[in-house]
């Protein structure tokens, strides 16, 4: 039990974390933001929203990322443990990938993208199975794209969106039956602002691989840590921690 109340506590700092208002960094970090979106090319733009798209629309309506990880039963601890494992699988490899494919140059960094996208994507349904949600049910899909949305969005969208996950069964019972409403291209906006500083260097000759190896790592963690305390919010909730 000692584990849980420790998890409890830190589920509850990381909830005031996400309700926090935007800071003055945040807006200078957006205004950043704006001026390197225009330095990008524009053929760079077209084919990282095409890969989000077709990558979200592909979590929507398919069936290739669906786990293939059973649900882990026992106390939260038994359950987290071999959350961390998988958090540290794709770690390491979203960090080799990022290496190789930015020392490869310009054309190898902007396939890392999808890559990246879609390991992110394979994380977060092996997290949610682990929990034991079932993500064959489309409303267990939208969660996770409401916690992708919440590890890489901006502090004003995050509150929108954490507002929105409180409460999930309840609000998952207002969600319209045809998937196609959903806001995918927010969505692809808002992830693609948020790792543009972060994975735009990997494009420059010289630098790409430590970039690469360094970013890919640093956002698949903060992808594992937000799963599992939104997975930690939902069994408070539904009183699985007692």
């Amino acid at each position: 039990m000692q584990y849980t109340y420790w998890a409890i506590k830190e589920n509850r700092k990381w909830q005031v974390e996400m309700q926090k208002a935007p800071s003055s960094l945040s807006r200078v970090s957006q205004r950043l933001q704006g001026k390197m979106n225009a330095l990008i090319p524009e053929k760079a733009h077209r084919a990282i929203t095409g890969a989000i798209r077709h990558m979200v629309e592909g979590v929507l309506f398919g069936a290739k990322y669906l786990s293939r990880v059973k649900p882990v039963s026992g106390p939260l601890h038994r359950v987290e443990a071999v959350a961390e494992e998988r958090i540290r699988y794709y770690k390491h490899a979203a960090a080799a990938e990022g290496g190789i494919t930015g020392a490869g140059g310009f054309w190898t960094s902007m396939a890392d993208f999808p890559i990246l996208l879609g390991m992110k994507l394979k994380l977060l349904f092996d997290i949610a199975a682990i929990y034991g949600y079932r993500v064959s049910d489309y409303r267990e899909r939208v969660y996770l794209l409401h916690v992708f949305q919440l590890a890489f969005s901006s502090q004003e969208r995050r509150q929108t969106v954490f507002a929105q996950m409180r409460n999930w069964n309840e609000h998952a019972h207002l969600l319209p039956e045809d998937v196609q409403d959903f806001d995918w291209r927010r969505f692809q906006q808002e992830y693609r602002d948020y790792i543009d500083i972060a994975k735009m260097a990997q494009l420059v000759p010289g630098i790409g691989a430590v970039v690469g190896f360094i970013a890919n790592y640093q956002l698949m963690e903060r992808l594992g840590r937000t799963a599992m305390n939104a997975y930690r919010m939902r069994w408070m909730e539904e009183g699985k921690l007692g």
